[in-house]
């Protein structure tokens, strides 16, 4: 009977370098602000799951999905070189 191991060659290959590169930990760190910006629309929206929403709760929602419009828009910015509005050049 031969057992499968996660670590085997057989299931997965070994390599030396199971930690992220450099290139990938800089493409986590350039979508951070979108991720944070998605989670805490996220927490706005798990906060009705249980209630109705109030006036406060849409302004709520309304702000955490601008905010995640605009960490979108930067990371569009950032990713096209242009500069984002605002910013000192």
């Amino acid at each position: 009977m031969k057992h499968i191991i996660a670590l085997q060659d057989v299931a997965t290959p070994w390599s030396d370098g199971l930690e992220p590169s450099d290139a990938e930990l800089n493409a986590i760190e350039a979508e951070m602000d979108v991720v944070l910006a998605e989670v805490e629309l996220l927490d706005a929206l798990i906060v009705l799951l249980d209630r109705p929403a109030s006036e406060f709760d849409g302004r709520r929602i309304r702000r955490a999905h601008h905010r995640v419009l605009a960490a979108r828009r930067d990371a569009a910015n950032r990713a096209a070189g242009t500069q984002v509005s605002g910013d000192a050049a």
